[in-house]
């Protein structure tokens, strides 16, 4: 390794997917840390210079800071990178409140991990530190460990770091970035206010990061037909074990449905269409009945519908209690994929069903929708954990697609040069700012919400 290379340090690694981008763009990982060491282990295979740190970094926050100093001496990394779960950010399941109920925010002990990272990067001083998270992370409330006052994640983060850090949040939906999906999120990118690029970045009223490649308006968003066009994957269909899986493409397997209910379910859908189970208007004997929005059977031969039912113990049907709007729904082939999550193998979560087959996506068509490169090393993780693990770390992974830009963008300035910034009066800092000042402690703002002057 040149000595030269920029160093980084990696904090809620994941599998390392999403520091790949990172790692694309020049900076070198040092140390990786990540709670499950199974995780961590694929982590490291595709970081070879790397120390691992496994274990909640609650308590091993110290050993990062140390298996830095070991490999590196009084060096300063170039970069810290940190992608804390965003699972309690939340606010679509019971007991986490709404997002200005600061107390249930605070259940999920998780919203708080940012003391980790201030407490890494106030130590180690990286030129850069780099956190990315949903959009809540700016806005979700917790109660401050320090006063209990109500404060958001992201601005809590803000108030924890050495103060000589300048603050950059922004809010953009990654697709705008070339990422064949739609998945908004928040990055947060703190730069040393000793570090020329802070000036460079003021005089050329830009922020740290790089312009969209396309957008909605341009009707140029990467399509989710010619995403899976493009991977060229085999055909596969849920129906049986055979055809379920590609025995040459171990990552290209569904789970199988059989020729129960589902299966039939999700084959009434028609093909390309976007369209919802909920929506389906005919029975297991295909009667030509009317049905209502929330019949559960047929009105002739008391089947049930082609539509997501629950048998009750007495035998009678009812419709699935959840979500109507995207769950039991065919991805539209035309647009961008709905946000690749780690329940990416269910039928009943949002829009996982493929837009044209009787199946859900497979790891691989997920992994290729997160612009995970094809040579990702998981090693023996999809055989000794199984598809259900392997889905979890695509769905929490940072598309490198984006990671790599934003790393040349950063890389670039930490050697004096402002090439491809967005300006800072883009909607995606406004969006980001307007967060941000939601999820200010009260004493910050006026009566009417408004930030105190």
């Amino acid at each position: 390794m040149n000595s030269a290379t920029p160093s980084a340090v990696s904090l809620f690694s994941n599998c390392g997917a999403g520091d790949v981008g990172y790692a694309k763009a020049g900076f070198s990982f040092r140390v990786m840390a990540e709670i499950e060491q199974r995780r961590l282990a694929v982590a490291l295979a595709n970081h070879k210079h790397a120390c691992g740190v496994p274990g909640d970094l609650r308590f091993t926050w110290r050993e990062v800071i140390a298996s830095f100093r070991s490999d590196a001496g009084p060096e300063r990394p170039a970069l810290l990178s940190a992608c804390p779960p965003c699972q309690g950010m939340s606010t679509a399941r019971g007991g986490r409140g709404r997002e200005e109920d600061a107390e249930a925010g605070s259940r999920d002990g998780r919203n708080l991990l940012v003391e980790v990272i201030a407490q890494v990067a106030n130590r180690l001083r990286p030129r850069i530190v780099v956190v990315e998270n949903v959009a809540a992370f700016l806005s979700r409330l917790v109660l401050d460990p320090r006063n209990d006052e109500p404060i958001s994640a992201a601005v809590l983060l803000r108030d924890l770091l050495d103060p000589r850090y300048e603050c950059y949040p922004f809010l953009t939906d990654l697709a705008d970035y070339g990422v064949p999906q739609r998945r908004v999120r928040a990055v947060m990118t703190f730069i040393r206010s000793d570090e020329p690029a802070v000036a460079a970045l003021a005089q050329s009223e830009c922020v740290p990061y790089p312009m969209p490649t396309a957008s909605a308006e341009d009707g140029n968003w990467t399509s989710l037909e010619d995403a899976l066009s493009q991977l060229g994957a085999k055909p596969l269909d849920a129906k049986s074990e055979v055809a379920a899986r590609d025995p040459s493409q171990p990552m290209h397997t569904v789970p199988v449905w059989g020729s129960n209910h589902q299966y039939r379910m999700v084959a009434a859908i028609p093909p390309s269409s976007g369209g919802r189970a909920w929506d389906t208007a005919v029975c297991e004997a295909r009667c030509d009945s009317p049905v209502g929005a929330d019949d559960a059977v047929c009105a002739t031969c008391g089947n049930p519908l082609l539509r997501p039912v629950v048998c009750e113990t007495d035998g009678s049907f009812r419709l699935v209690r959840g979500f109507r709007r995207s769950s039991y729904s065919r991805m539209r082939p035309d647009a961008p994929a709905p946000t690749i999550t780690t329940a990416s193998g269910h039928v009943g979560s949002d829009n996982t069903i493929h837009p044209v087959e009787n199946r859900v996506l497979s790891p691989l068509e997920c992994a290729h929708l997160q612009t995970i490169p094809d040579d990702f090393d998981w090693g023996t993780a999809l055989n000794d954990w199984g598809p259900t693990a392997v889905r979890a770390m695509i769905g929490e992974a940072v598309p490198p697609r984006f990671t790599e830009m934003h790393g040349r963008v950063l890389a670039a300035l930490l050697d004096g040069r402002t090439e491809g910034l967005t300006s800072a009066n883009d909607r995606r800092v406004a969006k980001a700012d307007g967060r941000m000042q939601r999820g200010l402690p009260a004493r910050h703002l006026t009566a009417h919400g408004q930030l105190r002057q």
